[in-house]
Order: structure tokens, then C-alpha cells, then sequence
């Protein structure tokens, strides 16, 4: 098919014509830099770096750098066009988002491609129409790659090393501020193929590229940062109804009443799983026990359940949810999580959705973020410096239905019993990061009923050698110093003592950890290898990556820390200190890694099953409802083909996912989002 052809050709004339524009007509203005544009990166709507391009003849540049709490790439990015738009050499250096050295190439000689980098390396003869993505692009690469698929005849290219891309147009907006009287007009192609949804990228009115836009990171040039709001706007409105396609295509309303006939029905109170069948009525259990004697509706939708396993709903307590999440989540089998930190319009946007069943995702409870100004402040705009500024995020977050406040790394230590005080008097939870001169015992004494991450139980020891938790050292420190710190040890021993007495609940999200020490650049990062060739290609790739690199001389403590921290979440929960599940990565497949770690730690699988389900129901005080397979609980359960008891890897294994009594089934769920059904 002859897709945008003529929309091609405008954009390439587009582009050549503002290149010229600058151009001047002797050699040595030739040789100097002929276009330039300089856009700014924006994290959460706040600047935080910058993606300045240049183009020099037939060379191409970007310079990207950033700073995302103290981490954050800087990179340099050089490329040669073919005719046809493609790149025939790409040469990439600088550190990445974790400050990770890159070396990375690419060439295409006479249709030979070879490509290099501390991940990967191949080569391809006959490559004489295929786009090399590299493993470290700049959000501008997705703008190179348009401007290959609007010039190719067809809207499809070959990608290399793998997968392929396509391009249509999307939607268009007016200009922001136009004051011309011609109607000018944004442009938004949606390229499909090089992640689990279509990435959009802009373009202006006169055909050249914009930037990208969404509610974490944006990038736009300079002077057209207010653009970003009525860009985010068409965009939603663009997701809203490929939601609600999905929703009204993939959810499966019974007719009738709902009989789970004969699974296995796990109990997470007693830890054990017993043959019976559960009536559902509406988006609640009606019944649940032997069948013969169950009252049955006339009219009931038989499920035979004979030889599954059926338990509650999982829940990952630690998630950010956006775009493709929800539909991720429950082909996983999540039902229930807990926002952590997100854009407040668009996450209780989705929310409603989400509840109305006109998008496809889980139950949702609203964690707020609070952090402190500066440099290190988070993804955020919520930044307070002041009792009375606390106090008046706490009460908006009360009013807005949000059940728990999270705060974050640059809040001033004095205002954390300030915000304690002030989230309690309304009824709301307190958790978050420990923040930087702060120690865990300390956070916890200000009136902490949860802290994130497993590394700030580390830290808790590490005070000394890291006061400032804000930036990076609060993984590296504990990278070189987990090995020394034992869950025997006196303080150690005092400290989980005092979690356990205090009931602080620990979100530990050990799979983030697990990939920062265990992951090996050129490997698929272990906690997916169970699911990577399920994945899209470019998806997969990201998984080759690798972990931290540790500073020379510290690769032998490295390596022991990630045992350490298994070990001391397996003391805490021996101790008694309630663990939720959390991931704070990769929707749906992490939380299942994450259930994995915790039976490598050596935790009972009854146990990891409790937590999962009651246990987390309980700490977000949903357990009047939510949490159990019983007469009046909603009807949010899974089936699983297999025996987590056993192995629980098991829950890898779904047949069905049922949240209010509507069922789906993960084999349609993941392949909208070009993830391959399991085997």
C-alpha cells in the first residue's frame, strides 16, 4: 500500500528548507553548523536537561543530557542519511540514565550493517532497507525513524537487530498561540513496532520534527515548552479510545450469574487450597462450597475450574501506572495496586475509567508523592518547604481520594512529623523513601508506617557513609557495603526488632535490585528471562543492558550483594515485619518475578501467597472486601493452571482473570500489546 507518499516528500522539502534557511552560501559557513535546534527535557513538566541538535553538512548530531535525581544520560550522538533516510553510520558516546560508559556503532556499507555495543553485537549482509535503532537513542532517534518511514513507499521498515516499524498519521491540533490566518496545524504520526504501544512523535506545521511528549518525560524545543499540555490532551483523547476499543472487544460480561465449578480454592488466612465451587453474582461472591447444595440462579455461565488453582486477585503495591499498564497488569493477574507517584489529572482520569470498565486495568489505590525543591527533587509537582505547604498537599491529597502519602528523597527531615501528623488526622498512610540526613530509625520514630525499597533498610546503617541519599549513592553504597551489613548483627537485630513492634511495613521491591547487581551487559536481565521472547523485539533489547557498573576494586562486594539483601528480607519476614509486594518496574511480569525472589529468599510460598493477596488488602485497609475468595468479598480472582503452593512459579500460568465478576483471558490480552501468549 502507497501510505504518505505525499506527506513525505513535505516533510523531507520541509526539512531541507529550514536547514538552508541558515545556511550561508560561501565554504566557510558551509563547513560550520547549518541548523541547529535546542530542545528542552522536561520530567514531570519540569525542565530538567537538554537535547540539543545539529546538522553540519551530512553530518547529524544531539547532544542529550539530563538529570533525573542524580542520574540522568549524557550522551553524543553522530549519524550519517542515506537518501532514502536511513542511517549508514551512527556512533554513540558518552554514559547513560545510570552513568554506565557507552561505546556504541553502527555502519551499513554497500548493504553490510554491523552494529556494536557493550550489549550487543551483529552484522546483517543485504541490509540495503532496514533502520538500525540503537540501544542508546535519544528521544530524537524516533524522529530520524519517521522521517525514514514517511519517505519509504510503503510506511514499513526492516528494523535491525530485530522487529519492524510502521508509521500513520495519527491526529492533528491546531498550533498553540497561532495568530496566523492560514490554519496551521501539529501533526502526530504513531509509529507501531518498537514497544508494547504505538510511540507518537510530533511534527510543526511547516513539516519538521517537534519532540515527544508524555506524562513523564517530554522534549521539546525551546520556546515551545507550553505546547506540552494541549499535546498531552490529544494524546489522551487518542489512548481513551483505543482503551475503550480494547475494553469493550476483550472484556467478557457474563449474562448471568458466574459458577467457578470444582478449582481448588486457595485460602490465604490458613494457607491451604480446597476443592469447592464459587458463585458470582454481579461483581460479587455470592457463595462458595460444594455445588449440589449452592443455591443456583436459573440462568448461571458455567466455568469448569477442575484441577486449577483459584485464589484472590495479586496486588503490587508499588506500581506507576500509564498507558499499556493496566491491560499488562491484568494478563498478569493484578487486580489491585497502589499508585505511587504520577500526574495527578491523568492517573484519576484513568482511574475513573478503570472503574467505569470503558479502559482495561486493575483496582487502584492513589499514593501522593511529596518531595522538597531542588535539584535532586523528584518526578513531581508536588515540592513543599514549609509546614503550611505540607499540610495543604496532605489535605488535597485527603480530598481527592488518595489513601496514603509518599514522601520523597529532598523533604526536609523536620517536616516528615509535620506530614505524619497532618496524613494521620485524616486518615492516611505515610510511606516513602527515607529522605537524604535522615536515617530509616529515625523516619520510622517520625511517624513512618512504611518505607519503599529494600536499600533504605540498608541505608539505615550506611549513615556515615552516605547522608545524602539523594542521588545515585543510595544504590551504589549499597552495591559495595550490603555484604558487610547481617540481619544477626546487634544494630541489625535492634532495628528489625523495632519494624516489627512498630508494624512498619517494608515495600521492598527486590526485583529493581536484583537488576542492578545481577544483570550483566549482553544478557537478558535475569528476572525476565522466563518471558523475553515473548516480548517485542525492541523491548527485549532493553533487557540486554545490564546493571550497575561498579567502581574497579568493587566488583567482588557487588557480587554478594543481592544474596544480602535476600537474606535480610528473609530475617524481616521471620521477624514479623509486614512485606507488601511492590515492583516499581515492567507491569505485570515484574510483580510475578518479584513473588519469585521472595521464595529464593527461602519464604514459604503460603506465606508470599498471603502477601500478595489478604496481606496487601489489609495494609491498604481493603480488607473488608478485597483479599479473599468468600461470600461477599468483590469477586477478584485468578485461575491458575498449576500449583503455586508447589512452585509458584505456577502463577505464571493463567487461564483466566476475573475482576468484578468480568472475566479476561491473558491469552487476548497480551497480544493488543504485542507480547506473545505463554506457552
Amino acid at each position: 500500500m502507497k501510505l504518505f507518499a505525499a506527506g513525505a516528500l513535505l516533510l523531507v522539502t520541509g526539512l531541507a528548507a529550514s536547514f538552508a534557511a541558515t545556511a550561508s552560501a560561501d565554504e566557510e559557513s558551509a563547513a560550520s553548523a547549518q541548523w541547529e535546534q535546542r530542545s528542552t527535557v522536561l520530567i514531570a513538566g519540569r525542565s530538567a536537561g537538554t537535547e540539543v541538535y545539529l546538522v553540519r553538512g551530512d553530518d547529524h548530531s544531539v547532544h542529550l543530557s539530563f538529570n533525573d535525581r542524580g542520574r540522568g544520560p549524557d550522551t553524543t550522538v553522530r549519524w550519517r542519511l542515506d537518501a532514502h533516510q536511513l542511517p549508514t553510520s551512527i556512533r554513540i558516546t558518552g554514559n547513560d540514565y545510570f552513568k554506565s560508559r557507552v561505546d556504541e556503532s553502527f555502519s551499513n556499507e554497500r548493504g553490510v550493517a554491523n552494529w556494536k555495543s557493550a550489549a550487543e553485537q551483529g552484522s546483517l549482509a543485504g541490509a540495503t532497507a532496514h533502520f538500525y535503532v540503537p540501544m542508546e537513542s535519544p528521544p530524537m532517534f524516533i524522529g530520524v525513524l519517521a522521517r525514514a518511514l514517511l519517505a519509504d513507499a510503503d510506511g514499513e521498515i526492516e528494523l535491525l537487530p530485530a522487529g519492524s516499524a510502521r508509521i500513520a498519521e495519527a491526529l492533528t491540533i491546531p498550533e498553540p498561540g497561532s495568530k496566523s490566518r492560514r490554519k496551521r496545524e501539529l501533526v502526530a504520526y504513531e509509529i507501531s513496532g518498537v514497544g508494547f504501544s504505538p510511540e507518537l512523535v510530533w511534527f510543526d506545521a511547516d513539516g519538521a520534527y517537534l519532540g515527544v511528549v508524555s506524562d513523564w518525560m517530554s522534549v521539546l524545543p525551546e520556546g515551545r515548552e507550553d505546547w506540552l499540555q494541549p499535546m498531552l490532551a490529544a494524546q489522551a483523547q487518542r489512548e481513551q479510545a483505543r482503551g475503550l476499543e480494547w475494553a469493550e472487544r476483550l472484556a467478557h460480561k457474563p449474562g448471568s450469574a458466574l459458577l467457578i465449578s470444582g478449582g481448588r480454592i486457595f485460602d490465604p488466612r490458613s494457607g491451604v487450597a480446597s476443592v469447592a465451587s464459587v458463585l458470582i453474582i454481579g461483581e460479587r461472591i455470592a457463595a462458595i462450597g460444594d455445588e449440589a447444595s449452592m443455591p443456583l440462579p436459573a440462568k448461571v455461565e458455567r466455568i469448569d475450574a477442575s484441577g486449577q488453582f483459584v485464589m484472590p486477585g495479586l496486588w503490587d503495591n508499588h506500581v506507576h501506572i500509564g498507558n499499556v499498564d493496566g491491560v499488562l497488569h491484568l494478563a498478569a493477574g493484578v487486580t489491585s495496586v497502589r499508585d505511587l507517584a504520577n500526574d495527578a489529572d491523568s492517573l484519576l482520569a484513568r482511574v475513573g475509567r478503570f472503574d467505569k470498565g470503558t479502559e482495561i486495568g486493575p483496582r487502584v489505590v492513589l499514593g501522593g508523592i511529596m518531595d522538597g525543591p531542588g535539584p535532586l527533587a523528584g518526578p513531581t509537582k508536588v515540592l513543599v518547604e514549609t509546614p503550611d505547604e505540607a499540610r495543604k498537599w496532605v489535605d488535597w491529597y485527603a480530598d481527592h481520594g488518595y489513601a496514603q502519602v509518599k514522601i520523597y528523597s529532598s523533604i526536609k527531615p523536620e517536616l516528615v512529623p509535620v506530614i505524619a501528623q497532618a496524613a494521620h488526622a485524616r486518615g492516611l498512610r505515610v510511606s516513602g523513601h527515607v529522605p537524604a540526613f535522615m536515617s530509616a530509625e529515625q523516619f520510622i520514630a517520625a511517624g513512618a508506617d512504611e518505607m519503599q525499597h529494600l536499600n533504605f533498610v540498608f541505608l539505615n546503617f550506611l549513615t556515615k557513609e552516605v547522608p545524602d541519599t539523594r542521588d545515585m549513592a543510595r544504590f551504589t553504597a549499597v552495591g559495595k557495603h550490603a555484604a558487610e551489613i547481617k540481619p544477626d548483627g546487634e544494630r541489625e537485630r535492634r532495628f528489625i526488632a523495632t519494624m516489627a513492634a512498630r508494624h512498619t511495613v517494608l515495600d521492598p521491591t527486590v526485583n529493581v535490585f536484583e537488576g542492578f547487581f545481577e544483570s550483566k551487559q549482553g544478557e537478558v536481565d535475569p528476572g525476565y528471562l522466563a518471558v523475553a521472547d515473548r516480548l517485542p523485539p525492541q523491548v527485549r533489547r532493553s533487557l540486554l543492558r545490564g546493571g550497575l557498573t561498579p567502581v574497579a576494586g568493587d566488583e567482588a562486594q557487588y557480587a554478594k550483594a543481592f544474596p544480602s539483601m535476600l537474606r535480610f528480607l528473609a530475617a524481616l519476614h521471620k521477624a514479623g515485619v509486614p512485606i507488601v509486594p511492590g515492583t516499581d518496574a515492567m507491569a505485570g511480569f515484574a510483580l510475578l518475578r518479584e513473588l519469585e525472589l521472595y521464595a529464593a529468599a527461602g519464604i514459604a510460598n503460603a506465606d508470599i501467597l498471603r502477601m500478595a493477596t489478604l496481606g496487601s488488602a489489609e495494609v491498604n485497609h481493603r480488607s473488608g472486601d478485597l483479599g479473599l475468595v468468600a461470600p461477599g468479598f468483590l469477586a477478584d480472582l485468578i485461575l491458575v493452571s498449576g500449583d503455586p503452593l508447589a512452585d509458584i512459579s505456577a502463577l505464571r500460568k493463567l487461564s483466566r482473570v476475573i475482576k468484578g465478576g468480568v472475566s479476561y483471558l491473558p491469552g487476548e490480552l497480551y497480544p493488543t500489546v504485542g507480547v506473545a501468549p505463554a506457552p
